[in-house]
């Protein structure tokens, strides 16, 4: 498949989207009683045009619990579908003002690791560029309020991982999260921040403005599943860490309470059957990740060598769940 950033970058304009790419995201604009159609469902129902000509006609082919409940809300909206493309006319403009790209279920360039996972989004606006690379990508995550032994952890596990040549995906949050970016742009390597707002909204949390622009004028690049004017909200967050997952051969938690969205996020990733790593002081202080070891659901590591050698065989299974795990039905347009 070729999802390079140059081939992504012949219709990823948002003013030059061909119409079937249109018709995508005015599908996920329609909406009934503040109700859509499972966003999952549609990505992996509209990822040709012959499944976006089916859902415009009001028939969605898949067996499962959310097309069951997506069916009469398709069909109720369809209708409106002239206001689903204004409404999406408005969101594309903001995106291309803010100087952003899109890429889509109906592109070879679609994140390939993303691809594999049953609950992801029908479409990703992003700042920077895609790039192969990104096929060999761990995702580093922990707390927002991160320990000195924390920081100094996630800043040596990811300048590790630039050393052997493995894009570093977080969430460009304070605490880890920012630890990982920076160290890995410090290291000269490619960074991925999967953002839990709207490419074109400001970014959160402010006081990481200047490492977003930094990771997009260094070769990396901000990846948003939402609407460009979406703000941050409580149900956002979980849905970046969906992304964050999906996108990556495995997560890497370095510290993270039972609240945390890390925890979350390592959750997300056995789901998706994807590797789940959780560093031993964290497994020697956090009961949920000694139970998620215990039941083979993670791996404790060490060292970034336990890492890369449990990297480099043969990979976990990706996620085949009838069901999505995570429904993408966004009801706070």
């Amino acid at each position: 498949m070729a999802s390079s950033s140059a081939n992504a970058s012949q219709h990823g304009l948002p003013g030059e989207l061909p119409q079937t790419h249109r018709d995508l995201l005015a599908l996920c604009a329609l909406r009934v009683n503040d109700r859509s159609v499972d966003w999952s469902l549609l990505a992996r129902s509209c990822d040709s045009p012959t499944g976006i000509a089916e859902m415009l006609e009001g028939n969605i082919r898949e067996q499962s619990e959310a097309a069951r409940e997506g069916l009469p809300i398709l069909r109720t909206a369809l209708p409106h579908i002239a206001e689903a493309h204004s409404r999406v006319a408005i969101e594309l403009e903001a995106a291309e003002l803010a100087g952003a790209r899109i890429v889509t279920v109906l592109d070879d360039a679609y994140p390939t690791n993303l691809r594999l996972v049953p609950d992801r989004p029908p479409f990703l606006f992003y700042l920077g560029s895609l790039s192969d690379a990104d096929r060999r990508s761990l995702a580093v995550v922990g707390t927002r309020g991160a320990s000195e032994d924390g920081i100094s952890r996630a800043k040596r596990m990811s300048k590790g991982l630039v050393a052997a040549e493995v894009v570093v995906y977080s969430g460009l949050a304070l605490g880890i999260d920012s630890a990982a970016h920076i160290a890995a742009l410090d290291a000269g390597g490619r960074t991925v921040a999967v953002l839990g707002h709207g490419i074109a909204s400001k970014v959160y949390p402010a006081a990481n403005e200047a490492l977003a622009k930094r990771i997009v004028r260094e070769g990396g690049a901000l990846f948003s599943q939402f609407w460009p004017l979406s703000n941050p909200a409580r149900w956002t967050f979980p849905r970046r860490n969906v992304v964050t997952s999906g996108s990556a051969l495995g997560s890497i938690v370095i510290e993270a309470s039972r609240t945390s969205g890390a925890k979350m996020q390592a959750r997300i990733a056995h789901e998706h059957g994807k590797r789940v790593f959780l560093l031993r002081s964290l497994v020697a202080h956090e009961s949920w990740a000694a139970k998620m070891v215990s039941d083979g659901r993670a791996v404790e590591v060490t060292t970034l060598d336990d890492v890369l050698d449990r990297l480099d065989s043969a990979p976990a299974s990706p996620a085949q769940a009838e069901e999505p795990y995570h429904q993408l039905s966004i009801t706070d347009l």
